[in-house]
């Protein structure tokens, strides 16, 4: 059976998650990462030098990076649908993850930093204004494709909205507006969030207190 390492409010480890549930793959789960610690054991660090979560074993085989587990898993269980085999279609899939990683979610890092896990008292507030308006202009790009289609790379649910829809429940889900840092309108995204919300693996790993 498939190990997986990561605690459960990492985003990187809710793709993953995500993914397997959608797809039914079955696997265990070891606490790892923040108040769980692990990351800096020596044997953690021997499969992962990085002292990051997720990390996976699969037979033998040991990966980490969120999104090439994603592909991994996705190659390995043959699941088409969500990771296309045709060419052109896998790297519109890979584009919006590689985006999600490089831009949405650095973008919304200080905001989340800020207002889910530091202290009032010591929030950088010039820093969470900046992040919460360079994520709506992040996601103000994904409100413009998703305007002639209810996924990101068309009809179906693929890993390009498991990459950047975990960002997106932080985002809609932050107390921006009662910390008086505003939120766009994105009607787009709300309706693609709706739809996703419906998704018994999205509201399972995804949907839980932001932490």
């Amino acid at each position: 059976m498939l190990r997986l390492w990561g605690r459960t409010t990492s985003s990187n480890v809710q793709k993953v998650l995500w993914l397997c549930d959608e797809i039914g793959v079955p696997f265990e789960r070891i606490e790892a990462g923040g108040s769980f610690g692990r990351v800096n054991d020596p044997d953690y660090r021997a499969m992962n030098p990085n002292g990051r979560v997720p990390t996976i074993e699969d037979d033998g085989f040991v990966l980490w990076e969120s999104n090439t587990i994603c592909r991994y898993l996705a190659s390995k269980h043959a699941a088409h649908a969500i990771y296309p085999p045709q060419l052109q279609a896998r790297a519109d899939v890979e584009r919006w993850m590689d985006w999600g990683s490089t831009t949405l979610g650095p973008a919304l890092h200080q905001a989340f930093w800020g207002l889910a896990r530091t202290p009032a008292q010591q929030r950088d507030n010039p820093a969470i204004l900046a992040s919460a308006e360079g994520t709506g202009a992040a996601l103000a790009i994904v409100d413009a494709r998703l305007r002639d289609r209810p996924f990101l790379c068309g009809v179906a649910l693929t890993l390009a909205d498991i990459a950047t829809a975990i960002h997106a429940y932080r985002w809609l889900n932050l107390p921006l507006d009662t910390a008086g840092y505003g939120r766009p309108d994105l009607p787009n995204v709300r309706r693609w969030y709706e739809a996703l919300g419906q998704r018994p693996a999205y509201r399972k790993w995804v949907m839980i207190d932001i932490v």
